[in-house]
């Protein structure tokens, strides 16, 4: 008889253990998902291209966290991307922007903004041109 309620009393607390253990792990799982206002990074993030007189800009590929975005088809010696707007962890930005110039002393400069303030910059010259930086967060 005691061996039956001792055995008894092993799987009850086994099973004790184990409804606690997993409540636990639940509880915790549920705890990591919640987001508070705090932890939310909210950025704004703007790709620039200037070039000297005569350049011609014809393309540019830009994006953040690895997902590009191509625009071909341009022309002049400026342009600006739409305000990308953010909202969590951004890991890395980058810009590639590609022109024709009219001799060896043409330049063209690449910027990346962020919240309206610059944080990476990149010039390059010659008549081929190819700017390109990035910026980490």
């Amino acid at each position: 008889m005691k061996k039956i309620k001792l055995n008894q009393l092993f799987k009850g607390l086994f099973v004790a253990v184990i409804t606690v253990m997993v409540l636990s792990f639940v509880e915790s799982c549920r705890k990591d998902n919640d987001d508070t206002s705090e932890d939310v990074k909210r950025k704004k993030i703007v790709f620039k291209a200037e070039a000297s007189s005569g350049v011609n800009i014809t393309k540019a590929v830009y994006g953040i966290d690895g997902n590009p975005i191509t625009v071909n088809g341009l022309s002049g010696a400026t342009w600006s991307s739409p305000e990308i707007n953010t909202e969590g962890v951004v890991y890395n930005s980058n810009i590639v922007v590609n022109a024709t110039g009219v001799d060896a002393t043409s330049t063209l400069k690449v910027q990346i903004f962020v919240d309206g303030e610059l944080k990476k910059e990149s010039v390059t010259s010659g008549q081929v041109l190819s700017a390109s930086t990035s910026y980490t967060f």
